[in-house]
């Protein structure tokens, strides 16, 4: 192993030499904390702080719906359920987990205070307005070096941020043979998985959706026949018990399962980037492999009585004892030919937290994307070291970039008064009552140290606080001095300065602050903004801000380089004067692609960037230039294909065809992570090339669907005749591309009690459009024969398709649909046709299915589902027919584009709110509406704006490489 040259890292010439590399953030006043943590070593026995900061509890997280729970693990139920006295319009954070969580924050925080070291610790619980919910807070008081070991004690000793993983199930693998009851093994197993990982397991039933719901909306009916397990705990917890769960499931099938150890850190690295190295082996070896997370190292918490997961440990599931063993050997062969390399960056303590706390799923994304490993250190433990390894030197710097990218989406603050109006300062029981408001109303971390406010947290959360802060009498009517802190990229020093520091100087005349840059590392750099006036402040940010670059970036094959840029670059020129508009191309060298994998050529190629205060012209640069580019080599898109997860694996073996499917149409097929256990296949490539790479993958992909017909002597006789079989038959494979097969199922009954006929339709995902048309062509032949068609279950109604059509229903025509009359209280128009159907397939199957424990039955369960509130499902099918425009076209979504539901500011680190009402006034409109908005939402690809303190993610992306934009920079002084 050895470490990263420092030649091969990133020459900024802006930049200054730091001689306080090891401090965790440096400022030119030394007597102020940065962030939560001092700056200056204030240590000493008479130094005495107030900190105060919210606790992620994620109450808002709902337990299951209770009709849908068939067997839940001891206690689950009354913990995550409101029991039955409860009035209506209860609020989720009264729910007995939650509210046992708070409880049991406050034992903490009273064991602290009532122990032998002199530190207070209050909570204070709190619903404002800005978000719904509860708010929980700390307060602690005392020095410095105590509080923040306290604050690194309540955050490991409590559960955070709880979620629900959930893993789809086949019903067969639930129920015995007869299917009248849950298998005792199953149960048991699951209780046993919930004690050993300190989870609450729920076994939750079907959804019970018809194929019609598929066809007409965008569901996944095949897939609703799934039985759920629902996991509910802390992350880490989550992650272990879910893994478990899918090895069970994996046993069931009757594969063999098998473990090995691996160095946590080597397993993103020897995964590959986008996993391919991992998927290879799989393919090869027909194996399934289970990774631990990776950040298992950060929380220490673990439920009392569980066992936390070895996290060096992987679980290997095979059809074979020999697959397993291959598998494991081409694992230690790529271990093997793997050469480290490392590098260290410094980042504020502060900021880590605030990373591992709101920010591990774009960790999680950059570092499957580089294929490389981030070593945190634990969470509240005050260290500003993170490490960062991989098999290459240009993905360990990308990696870093991207980290760095992130820390400039939070910001710090301080706030010094230095005279105090009257001589007096509010007493501590006043300072343990403010700060938690403040904290509540603004989601940032708070320290008063005597006359000092510190802040840090998220942009819109700091700058919050600060409006809070100049609100309190005390603080508004006494002099002070405020400085905001804003971490950026090295490489955008000159572009917010202007040339000779021209754009600061306007800045600063316009709105009477002082701007510094202070150099901070070898990525970023600090732009301080001090006002002793706080509209003044908050109008010089507000221009600081204008001043930050936004950018977009995309992929144009580099044969339309030349094209676009002119001669001489005249063309370019044009266009970026026109648009005020900086754009710059990458090509295969600048971004070390040379003779590398094809997964560097699709990458984002060309950047546009221009001052926030601009964003609205980026996309009219963008459209001009796709405009140059041929059609099929246009735009860059992902589009999003559902496929039971259990048929991954049967694809991934298909690995070869999907090369030659790939390269056909210039598209890339990601599948997810094995414990990631998702259906969604995702398929990127240029915007006019993927619906054809996806039709011709979901021709790959089998699917059926059964239509259960009352029997009738002539029914039979027309089903045996040589008509149906020679003629029919092959008129329906060769014209609707569907294979039809007849069987009589003695369990299968009318209301009545008469036998059945059941078509079994067999046709492939990109052609089930065409089933509905070749059941109506079926029955067409089936009338004149005098074989009546009394559907028992299985019809697939066609949809409303024309708004003018009821004003139309009295004139007779094949040109116009019927449409059915909308069913009272609900606008779908298939739910009437479905309910009877869906109402007697459930007594059919589940009448003499008995749940243990106190529900009486299953078919009772399944009733009150079916009288409960439901929402269209999703289904396998989508609209269309066997042609590949129609069949199997997903909506289209174009990740590497504008979206709507971004601000357009991407790069810019700006957060604009959604309206002008807020406390910080958008300084500019985004365009004059010809930005074409996209309401698409996909991780990893761009950061996009979010609600007052709703997402994970502050809208701050990253300045430089990041992952949201793809763009990845070349190593050493940029052009």
């Amino acid at each position: 192993m050895r470490h990263w040259s420092e030649k091969m890292g990133p020459g900024f010439g802006m930049s200054r030499p730091n001689p306080n590399m090891n401090m965790p953030g440096v400022t030119p006043h030394t007597k102020t904390p940065h962030g939560p943590s001092p700056i200056s070593p204030q240590t000493a026995a008479d130094a005495f702080i107030h900190y105060s900061f919210n606790v992620p509890f994620a109450s808002d997280l709902e337990g299951p719906i209770i009709e849908d729970i068939v067997h839940a693990t001891p206690d689950a139920c009354e913990r995550w359920t409101h029991p039955e006295s409860a009035p209506d319009g209860v609020p989720v954070h009264e729910l007995p987990v939650h509210a046992q969580n708070v409880l049991n924050l406050r034992k903490l925080c009273k064991d602290i205070t009532n122990g032998p070291l002199p530190i207070e610790a209050h909570v204070i619980c709190s619903e404002p307005k800005r978000v719904k919910g509860e708010i929980v807070n700390v307060c602690l008081s005392g020095s410095p070096e105590l509080v923040h070991k306290s604050r690194e004690t309540i955050l490991n000793d409590i559960p955070l941020a709880l979620r629900c993983s959930v893993v789809d199930i086949d019903g067969e693998l639930v129920l015995d043979q007869a299917g009248t009851a849950l298998k005792t093994f199953v149960i048991e197993h699951l209780d046993e998985v919930s004690e050993f990982c300190g989870v609450d397991i729920f076994l939750l039933g079907p959804k019970f959706n018809t194929i019609a719901s598929g066809i007409n909306g965008n569901g996944e009916a095949g897939q609703d026949q799934r039985w759920r397990v629902a996991i509910y705990g802390d992350m880490e917890s989550a992650e272990h018990a879910k893994t478990r769960v899918l090895v069970f499931i994996d046993r069931l099938l009757r594969r063999s399962v098998d473990a090995m150890l691996l160095e946590l850190s080597l397993h993103t690295v020897i995964c590959g980037r986008s996993r391919k190295n991992i998927k290879h082996i799989e393919s090869t070896t027909n194996t399934a492999i289970y990774f631990p997370p990776p950040f298992s190292q950060v929380y220490r918490y673990c439920h009392p009585g569980a066992k936390r997961r070895n996290p060096e440990e992987i679980f290997i599931t095979g059809e074979t004892p020999q697959d397993i063993a291959l598998a494991k050997q081409k694992i230690h062969e790529l271990v093997q030919r793997t050469r480290l390399f490392m590098k260290d960056c410094m980042v504020s303590p502060a900021k880590i937290d605030s990373i591992l706390l709101g920010r591990l799923d774009k960790v999680r994304k950059i570092m499957e994307t580089n294929g490389t490993f981030v070593l945190f250190p634990q969470l509240g433990a005050q260290r500003n070291l993170v490490r960062i390894q991989g098999v290459e030197g240009l993905h360990v710097e990308r990696t870093i970039r991207d980290i760095m990218g992130l820390t400039g989406q939070f910001y710090s603050a301080s706030w010094w008064i230095q005279a105090p109006h009257g001589g007096r300062m509010p007493s501590p029981q006043e300072t343990r009552s403010m700060l938690p408001d403040i904290c509540a109303n603004s989601d940032a971390d708070l320290t008063l140290d005597k006359l000092t406010f510190s802040i840090t947290g998220s942009d819109d959360a700091v700058k919050d606080a600060l409006a809070v802060i100049s609100e309190i009498p005390f603080v508004a009517r006494s002099q002070y001095q405020i400085r905001v802190k804003i971490e950026l990229a090295n490489e955008h020093k000159e572009f917010v300065s202007g040339k000779k520091n021209g754009k600061i100087n306007k800045i600063m005349g316009q709105s009477s602050v002082q701007i510094i840059f202070d150099g901070f590392n070898e990525y970023n750099f600090n732009i301080d903004v001090c006002s002793s006036q706080y509209e003044a402040m908050k109008t010089g940010l507000s221009l600081v801000e204008q001043e930050m670059p936004a950018s977009i970036s995309f992929h144009v094959p580099d044969q339309y380089h030349k094209r676009i840029i002119g001669i001489g670059g005249q063309h370019i020129q044009r266009i970026m004067k026109k648009h005020s508009v900086f754009v710059k191309f990458s090509n295969a060298m600048d971004r070390g692609g040379i003779g590398r994998d094809e997964d560097d050529i699709k990458v984002d190629n060309v950047i546009c960037r221009t001052p926030a205060r601009n964003a609205g012209a980026l996309e009219l640069v963008k459209a001009e230039i796709l405009d140059m580019v041929d059609r099929v080599d246009s735009e860059f898109t992902n589009q999003t294909v559902n496929v039971n997860r259990l048929y991954h694996r049967q694809l991934i073996a298909r690995m070869g065809q999907l090369d030659e499917l790939e390269k056909k149409w210039n598209c890339k097929i990601m599948f997810p992570s094995t414990e990631q256990a998702s259906d969604d296949v995702v398929v990127s490539g240029p915007e006019w090339q993927v619906p054809h790479c996806v039709d011709e993958f979901l021709g790959m992909v089998p699917d059926n669907h059964e239509l259960v017909l009352a029997s009738s002597p002539e029914l039979l006789k027309f089903l045996e005749s040589d008509e149906f079989v020679k003629e029919l038959v092959p008129k329906l494979k060769a014209q609707y591309v569907v294979e039809l097969q007849t069987k009589q199922d003695p369990a299968e009954l009318t209301e009545d009690g008469k036998p059945t006929v059941t078509l079994m339709w067999s046709f492939t995902r990109n052609n089930a459009g065409g089933v509905r048309d070749a059941m109506d062509f079926l029955i067409q032949r089936l009338l004149p024969a005098g074989a009546e068609v009394n559907i028992v279950k299985g019809a697939i109604p066609r949809p409303k398709s024309d708004s003018f059509e009821e004003s139309l229903r009295y004139f007779d025509s094949k040109l116009l649909q019927h449409a059915p009359a909308p069913v009272a209280g609900t606008d779908s128009p298939t739910k009437s046709a479905f309910n009877e159907d869906v109402s007697r397939e459930r007594s059919n199957i589940f009448d003499k299915l008995r749940k243990p424990g106190s529900m009486t039955s299953i078919s009772a369960f399944l009733d009150r589902r079916k009288n409960s509130s439901q929402s269209p499902a999703t289904s396998f099918f989508k609209n269309g027919s066997s042609n590949v425009s129609k069949s199997s076209l997903i909506s289209i979504e174009s990740t590497r584009s504008f979206n709507a539901n971004r601000d357009p500011w991407n790069d810019s680190g700006v957060n604009l709110p959604d309206d002008d009402s807020g406390t910080w006034s958008r300084p500019f409109s985004n365009g004059n509406g010809s930005i074409h908005l996209n309401q698409s939402g996909h991780h990893g690809d761009t950061t996009p704006k979010h609600n007052m303190r709703i997402s994970t993610d502050s809208g701050r992306p990253s300045t430089s490489n990041s992952t949201n934009s793809g763009f990845p920079g070349p190593i050493g002084t940029p052009r």
